[in-house]
């Protein structure tokens, strides 16, 4: 089976742009040879396509690594140690991407976390704590972006399609599903200039996801009519057309990305 890797040439779909990516690292969870995570693959994919790339993570080191492949890339580049889940991180995520770049016009919120499982095995401490990395840090997000964001900027909160399934950890499938309400939101008050929408992936191939299958081997028996898991690169892919013109018509929708998995029969 074909698995789709990242394109050797860009574009130039983003020239000119200049893009926070919060949540450009990635956790490895120990694997020998991890696949490129989401946060990492768009920050490259969007140099590559002629954006400058702001990049944030709470994880100092894995931040690195990003910013010398988005160098690599030869893009302009700055890095800012944040944390997405408090005021303070991302006001310092903003400025420092705005001073470093002569300013902002792209945002993608790429943070989420799970905790607990079922109902009963999770504390109201997991709870809060999904919640504000989840949902409080794109709300934030979102509101740092409306008010110094000018026309033709976007906004892309990264989802999952855990919000319209049930599954055994609700504070993940909760949070996720409110941040299709916090795109409708923000996508009618900053209108027209500002465009906000989810990308919402189904099962990719990340060190997370690789993980969850260690603990749950049913998940790699899920019947997925394109016949595997996303990739990384496709989830950037994505990410790309909602931050370029050719989604100009395109705001408060949510583009699942997920092989046909949530049209699928199950049984």
């Amino acid at each position: 089976m074909h698995e789709p890797s990242a394109p050797e040439q860009g574009r130039g779909q983003l020239a000119g742009r200049r893009i926070l990516v919060v949540g450009a690292g990635q956790q490895d969870h120990g694997l020998e040879d991890p696949p490129i995570g989401n946060g990492r693959a768009m920050s490259v994919l969007f140099a590559r396509e002629g954006a400058a790339v702001a990049l944030t993570d709470i994880d100092a080191d894995s931040l690195r690594v990003t910013e010398e492949l988005v160098r690599a890339e030869g893009a302009e580049c700055v890095a800012v140690v944040a944390d997405a889940a408090e005021e303070s991180g991302i006001e310092a995520a903003f400025a420092g991407g705005r001073e470093a770049l002569g300013g902002l016009d792209g945002l993608v919120m790429n943070v989420g976390i799970g905790a607990g499982m079922g109902f009963g095995g999770t504390s109201v401490e997991d709870w809060d704590r999904v919640m504000a990395v989840n949902l409080r840090s794109h709300f934030l997000g979102c509101r740092q972006a409306l008010a110094c964001f000018e026309d033709r900027s976007t906004v892309v909160l990264i989802g999952s399609l855990a919000a319209r399934e049930s599954m055994p950890v609700p504070s993940y499938a909760a949070s996720k599903a409110a941040l299709e309400a916090v795109c409708r939101n923000a996508a009618v008050e900053g209108a027209p200039g500002i465009r906000v929408n989810v990308l919402a992936p189904g099962l990719i191939d990340t060190s997370l996801g690789r993980l969850a299958t260690q603990l749950n081997p049913a998940r790699a028996e899920v019947r997925i009519p394109a016949g595997r898991h996303g990739s990384a690169w496709e989830v950037a892919r994505c990410a790309v057309f909602l931050s370029c013109e050719d989604s100009s018509y395109v705001t408060g929708q949510t583009l699942i990305a997920d092989g046909g998995l949530s049209v699928a029969v199950r049984g």
